[in-house]
């Protein structure tokens, strides 16, 4: 769905704080290709992942996750 292709900002998040896919994946414990499927948004980590996320890189999950699109009018 065209709507959900941008679903989280890890990308732009990770440039912010200057840490690289690589040091995340390492921190989480999982693979970096999870992680660059992550944040080119062909898929999307979990609930508990998305905390951890926002706990290692000291941001809200609202500015990690897009709210536009996800509401249906």
């Amino acid at each position: 769905m065209a709507a959900n292709k941008d679903l989280n900002r890890l990308k732009v998040i990770l440039a912010e704080k200057k840490k690289s896919n690589l040091w995340l994946s390492k921190e989480l414990g999982c693979s970096p290709t999870t992680v660059s499927k992550w944040c080119t948004n062909s898929s999307q980590p979990p609930l508990e992942m998305l905390l951890k996320i926002t706990k290692l890189l000291d941001v809200d999950l609202k500015d990690l996750v897009r709210y536009e699109g996800l509401e249906s009018k």
